[in-house]
């Protein structure tokens, strides 16, 4: 009988559809860990995860099986085997996979029993449910392996124990949220208790499209202590040792990697969503445009700690309105990053339109609509720039303003990403401050301030009118974001939210706005997930809608 087993889990990114790339990854990490029996990959690791309906195209799924072949003739030398995630045609039906390729072959296929279908996972639509999972033999041993979702339900950890398993190995496409890791981990540990077995989490890093993947693979014993915790936000790929005793199987204790405290977390979850984004889609860089205001200044100092300042491009586009403390705070925040910083003043612009549409609005009372002039010609410039030089164009909106439609459609809304789009204003004022006294551990920008103070203390505002203020339309945000957390979030209606304390008049004038700004956020450029219910693939409102909680 088998008492000692090597098992190496590859905590990998992945190129989406890019097979032979993800299948030459593995087959890297593979020949980095000769010494083990057995590597194990995340789930769906050869197509990358989601897959949407890209899963759904015959050539792809042909594709898979080849490139799998080709890793499974691998393992027919002295090397470890192979459990590798993928996607599977078996009879007519796709099922989401893991296979077992040993010694030359592909040995064994797990299907996937539970597939998620909430939030970001619709993955009912594409894929048929496997049976309920038995333990795989491996050198004598039985390990069961439930794929993702199978050990966020009852029933599948407890029928492979049923069936003697021994361990559990759970490899995982599992997005990033707040506060994640202490769910998965109780999660983690309550199977491990019911079960009486020790059990390993793989998952995934990296970006794709408004997901993101931080790792954080770990290890549990029976005991339910980690006894190996790898790094969020960075591949690793680590080779752990098991002992059977008269206990049953242990994993020897391995390095503790700390995990990201609040707020670094949120702002190493932008930085990696925005860098795969760019990088995969191949943009030589990012342009955005930089008011002086606080989003625009956080948005910056994201994209040059996720790209280098030599690929942020910033412009200043001023108006008549606006204040040369703007012009000053753009300038400081270009120079402490490091980045390019180009003015284009809108006012000959502004003149224009103005002269064009002078017989159409004549007799017509100045208002909103002329700030949305001037919004959408900075839009429009950038827009340029973009189309010219290739650089995409960064949206700086954060999630408070996307909420309630504070924000200009085809203006500061136009752009192909927004690592703010799930950030409340109050969270963009937290991570502000967070940057400007650390520099988190992956960010390619400068030590040191990356704004300069006042930036975040001034009151926000457009500067589309003389003196205006976002509290002149807005209530303050310390009392929105609470509001919109309860509407977005929790989806409470206005009674709850008046029990808690805040005004009904108010609640009411917020619901509505969230509610009618949905045409917008439809139209809206993809933004990096943060929280439990993101305005995409989270939230999916009908845009006519007459329904309202008071």
């Amino acid at each position: 009988m088998t008492s000692f087993l090597r098992i190496a889990f590859a905590q990998l990114n992945q190129v989406m559809g890019d097979l032979a790339c993800n299948a030459d990854a593995m087959l890297q990490a593979r020949a980095g860990c000769s010494d083990a029996d057995l590597i194990v990959f995340p789930e769906l690791q050869l197509i990358g995860y989601p897959p949407e309906d890209l899963v759904l195209k015959p050539a792809l799924i042909e594709r898979a099986r080849i490139e799998l072949e080709r890793m499974a003739k691998a393992t027919g030398d002295t090397g470890p085997a192979m459990l590798v995630g993928t996607a599977i045609l078996e009879e007519g039906e796709l099922y989401n996979a893991m296979a077992l390729l040993d010694g030359g072959e592909v040995t064994t296929i797990i299907r996937k029993h539970r597939l998620p279908n909430y939030g970001t996972f619709d993955e009912l639509r594409l894929f048929k449910p496997g049976p309920m999972p038995e333990p795989i033999e491996f050198r004598g041993v039985k390990i069961g392996v439930p794929i993702c979702e199978d050990i966020w339900v009852d029933g599948v950890c407890a029928h492979l124990a049923s069936r003697g398993a021994e361990l559990f190995i759970v490899p995982n496409g599992s997005p990033y949220e707040v506060e994640k890791d202490d769910i998965r981990l109780a999660l983690a540990r309550g199977r491990v208790a019911n079960t009486g077995l020790p059990l390993a989490y793989l998952n995934r890093v990296g970006g794709q499209d408004e997901i993101v993947f931080d790792g954080s693979s770990f290890v549990l014993n029976t005991d339910g202590e980690i006894a190996w915790q790898f790094a969020d936000w960075e591949e690793e790929v680590a080779t752990t040792l098991w002992e059977k005793s008269d206990d049953g199987w242990a994993c020897t204790d391995g390095p503790q990697h700390a995990l990201d405290a609040h707020p670094a977390d949120i702002y190493h979850a932008m930085l990696v969503g925005l860098r795969d984004y760019v990088n995969r889609n191949r943009f030589p860089g990012v342009v955005l445009g930089l008011s002086g205001g606080i989003d625009s200044a956080l948005s910056a100092a994201v994209a040059v700690d996720a790209l280098g300042a030599d690929r942020v491009w910033c412009v200043m586009m001023p108006s008549r309105f606006t204040s040369q403390e703007s012009l000053d705070d753009a300038a400081e925040c270009a120079r402490l990053l490091g980045c390019k910083l180009d003015t284009i003043p809108i006012m000959p612009a502004v003149e224009g339109f103005d002269a064009m549409l002078a017989d159409s609005f004549l007799d017509a009372e100045v208002d909103i609509t002329e700030e949305n002039i001037q919004s959408r010609i900075r839009g429009v410039t950038l827009m340029a720039l973009s189309n010219k030089f290739g650089h995409m164009l960064l949206t700086t909106g954060n999630k408070s303003e996307m909420a309630v439609g504070y924000a200009t459609i085809y203006g500061d809304m136009a752009g192909g990403y927004s690592v703010l789009k799930d950030a409340y204003k109050t969270t963009v004022f937290e991570l502000s401050s967070f940057r400007n006294t650390v520099r988190p551990s992956l960010a390619m920008g400068p030590d040191g301030p990356v704004m300069p103070d006042v930036v975040i203390t001034k009151p926000p505002s457009a500067e589309l009118r003389p003196d205006q203020k976002d509290s002149d339309s807005l209530p303050p945000y310390d009392v929105l974001d609470p509001i919109l957390k309860g509407l977005v979030e929790e989806e409470v209606g206005i009674e709850h939210l008046v029990e808690r304390g805040f005004d009904r008049a108010t609640v009411a004038r917020i619901e509505r706005l969230l509610y009618i700004a949905e045409y917008k956020r439809r139209q809206a450029p993809p933004g990096v997930k943060i929280g439990a219910r993101n305005f995409g693939r989270d939230r999916r409102y009908p845009i006519t809608n007459a329904f309202r909680t008071v």
